[in-house]
Parts: structure tokens; sequence; C-alpha cells
């Protein structure tokens, strides 16, 4: 063996002993602060195979067949009786979750602890290829400059242009055929809310909407743009489930979906930069963009801005639609109290709705409310300890104890789960029941839009999306 040789192996050696000293060093002193601060460890989950790769395969088989959300209450659910267990540990890929559903936790989390607590390292890294670098990916500094340059446009003032819901709103009415009964065949809504949101939010986002831009020679195609976004979108799914591995999952088709994606969007911010200093063709209407490249001309920075918006608001809101018709369509009585409502408060003339109305009718917010709640629609978050921190609850064979997080621990958040605990909600939360709501106000076992310094910007918009003709366009199809 050569001198270098042995140099090197004992070198490694010495790198390799020195980081098993330190971690045991580390375990020690957590297990001290811990116990000085009466924390208990929270439950581990068990039967995850070797390195937690069964409860991977098992999570990615359940998101396929579209029930992931109900297989977190599933698996908690069994670690105790009924659903008296609200925070446990897993152990996956060698690295440990604490995932929690206790409103205590989360309020910990968001507000009382919010300066501890971050979204994961690894999401930059599951985002990037597609999303780039934006509100959405970003922490720290970077996270608090995208927010500063995006929240001044989401205010009231600016999200309230009832036109552009009602064009689209519109446009898709026209699709809906009715009979001679005034009525509908049996159909699809939800690629038609897909198709809309994605037109309704690429022209809030870059002024024209992808159906406009089909008109023009030059222009990127719509359908190949929403292909390719949908088709990128679910790469990042199956990344984010894989945390700090992420980068396992990458292919050439990946790169293309990105790459379609992020020519669709530079086409328009080259047109706008290019013409930066002429007045926009957009007759006075917000349009993201413009606002966007009042403040920056980093091409890089406004695509990444726009796309972070695009994802966040487009799917969610589709998907938030198309939950509230699928539970009117069942629940008959609800939907013709809610028409009969909307009607009367609200009516259907797009030109008299202001938005304090919309947020009065109550019984309109109850819907929305009690669909948020039984479909999670962001079904969970993660956060990121930045320092030793300790939480309330979780901890001990009861779960009462205070749970000791040490820094760089990893905490998922299961809305979903929370939001169907029978002790916060009742005996019946997998009942659709807007009444639930009267006289409720709701604390941190409801955040639908997150909480604390990183609360969803475009809440707002989320809320004020085109609910104005829900009754009108409601009224012929079942």
């Amino acid at each position: 063996m050569s001198l270098l040789s042995l140099a090197i192996g004992c070198g490694l050696a010495v790198l390799i002993l020195t980081r098993i000293i330190s971690n045991v060093t580390s375990k020690r002193r957590w297990r001290a602060e811990a116990a000085q601060q009466g924390c208990e460890s929270a439950p581990t989950l068990g039967n995850m195979g070797f390195l937690g790769l069964k409860l991977i395969l098992d999570y990615l088989k359940a998101a396929r067949e579209e029930r992931g959300s109900q297989q977190f209450v599933e698996r908690m659910n069994e670690m105790g009786t009924g659903d008296n267990v609200h925070t446990v540990r897993v152990q996956v890929l060698g690295s440990e979750v604490l995932v929690t559903r206790d409103p205590e936790n989360v309020k910990a989390i968001f507000a009382t602890h919010a300066s501890s607590f971050e979204i994961g390292a690894n999401r930059v890294g599951c985002f990037k290829p597609l999303l780039g670098l934006g509100i959405f990916t970003q922490r720290g500094e970077p996270w608090r400059h995208s927010r500063a340059l995006l929240r001044p446009q989401f205010s009231r003032e600016q999200i309230s242009d009832m036109d552009l819901e009602e064009r689209h709103v519109d446009t898709l009415s026209a699709t809906l055929k009715t009979g001679n009964d005034g009525w509908t065949d049996i159909v699809d809504l939800q690629p038609m809310f897909f198709k809309m949101t994605l037109e309704l939010m690429t022209e809030f986002l870059y002024g024209h909407s992808p159906s406009q831009m089909s008109q023009r020679t030059d222009a990127p195609d719509r359908e190949d743009f929403g292909y390719h976004f949908d088709a990128g979108k679910s790469y990042l799914a199956t990344r984010l489930a894989l945390g700090k591995w992420h980068w396992l999952v990458y292919s050439p088709t990946f790169s293309r979906h990105c790459e379609r994606v992020h020519q669709y969007v530079d086409y328009f911010v080259r047109a706008k930069l290019l013409h930066r200093d002429k007045k926009p063709a957009t007759n006075g209407k917000f349009v993201l963009l413009d606002e966007l490249a009042k403040h920056t001309t980093n091409p890089l920075e406004i695509r990444d801005e726009t796309l972070n918006v695009l994802s966040a608001g487009r799917d969610t809101t589709a998907s938030l639609l198309s939950w509230i018709f699928y539970f009117l369509s069942r629940y008959p009585q609800i939907f013709n109290q809610l028409r009969a409502i909307v009607l009367a408060e609200i009516g259907t003339d797009a030109s008299n709705i202001e938005f304090a109305k919309l947020r009065s009718c109550q019984y309109l917010q109850y819907c929305i409310n009690e669909a948020l709640r039984m479909t999670g629609i962001v079904p969970t978050m993660e956060r990121e300890a930045l320092e030793d921190v300790v939480l309330p609850h979780g901890g001990g064979p009861d779960g009462t104890k205070p749970v000791f997080l040490p820094k760089g621990q990893q905490v998922l958040i299961s809305i979903y789960a929370m939001h169907q605990r029978h002790d916060i909600w009742g005996v019946d939360p997998e009942v659709f029941r807007p009444e639930r709501w009267e006289d409720r106000k709701a604390g941190f076992e409801f955040i639908p839009f997150g909480g604390g310094p990183r609360k969803c910007v475009g809440r707002e918009l989320a809320l004020f999306d085109p609910f104005p003709n829900a009754a009108d366009l409601a009224k012929n199809f079942h």
C-alpha cells in the first residue's frame, strides 16, 4: 500500500469517526435538553419497510389512486383508539420526519415560534427545474425579496376585476349545452375548470389568455403549454415525496416539459421587456407582468415569479371549483339553498357585483370553507426547524407532553387529517355540511391558506375567483 493510499484511508476514517462522534454528542445533548424541558418522544409510525421505502411506495400508489390524503388519516388512526394520536415520528430514507395534525403544534409553527421554522431546504431542489426560484420555492432573504415584489400586486383593488372572471365564466357556460328540458347531460366539469383557470390565470399574469394568443402565428400554443405544465407538475409531486433524494426523479422527458413551459412564458416576458417603456396594450387592466416589469428587468426573475403564482393559483382554484360542484350535485338541498341565496344577495349581473358583496354572502362562504375543509386542496405543508425548538403536544403515551425538535428536523403538517378530526369537527366530518360554519370562528385547526409570515399572498384572489356567477353556471347542469 502506498503512502498516498494510506493517507487517504486514514483521512476518510477520521472524517467518518468525527461524524459518528458528532452525531452521538448531538443526540446526547438533545436528550438532555428535551428532558430538561419536560419533553417526551412522539410515537413512531410502524410497518414502513427498509428505510421507509414501503411507506413511500404505499403513498405514491395511494396518490395515483387519488387517496394519498386519506392514507395519512388511516395510518395515524391505526396507532390509537379512534383518532387520539395526532403527532407521530416517521423514519424515511435515513431521515426522521415529524407528522402532526395538532392545531396547537400548528399554532406554534406558524405563530408563536414562526421565526424558528422555514420551508424545507429540499423544496428548492424539488421545484427549481420547472418553477425556478420564486416566492414558493425560496427561503430567507430571497423569499422576503419575492414577497415584497408580489404582495402589493395582490391588494384587493388590484384583483377585483369582475370583467376578467365574467368573460371566462361566460366562455365556460357556452360549452354547457342544454336539452329541451333545460338541463345538460352528465358532464365532467373538472377538465373544463382546469382549462378555464389556465386561461384566466395566464391572462391575469401575462395579459393574454392562451386562446387569444393562438390567433397569432408567432405565439406559443396553448394546448402544448397546458400539457407540458401539467406533466411537469406531476414530476414535482414525486420529487417532493422523496425529499432530499428528489434528484433521483429526473429524465429527458421531465427536462423537455420544463423547457417547453419556459419557452411559453419567455415569449411574453421578452415581448414586455422589449417594449417596457411603451404603454401596455391591455386597456388599463391589471396584468402582473406589467407590474413586475416596473420593478425588475431580470427576465428570469419575472418568469420564475409568474410561474410560481400560476402553479399555486391555477390548480387550486380549478380543484376547489370542481369539488364544490361535486358536492352541490350530491346535496341538492344545499344547492337549491345556495342558488336562492346567491340570486337574492348577489344576482347574476357581474357589473353590479362588488367584492364586499361576495364576502358578506355568508352561506356562500360556508360552502367554500366546507369544501376546503373536506378535501384539503393543499393536503400537507412542510417546515424545517431552523434551531432547536419545542412543540407543545405529541409526546408521551397520551400525546400531551411537549416534543423536542432539534435544528434541521423536518415537520409535515397534515392539513387534510386535521380537517377530519372528530373531536374538532363533530361526529360527521366526512359529510358536506356548510351549516357547521355558523357562529364558528376558525383558528389553527383550519389553515387552507397556511399561516404566519408565509401565509398565501393570493388568498383574496383565490376566494374572489369566479364564484359570482356560480348559481347561474350551475342552474343548467346535473
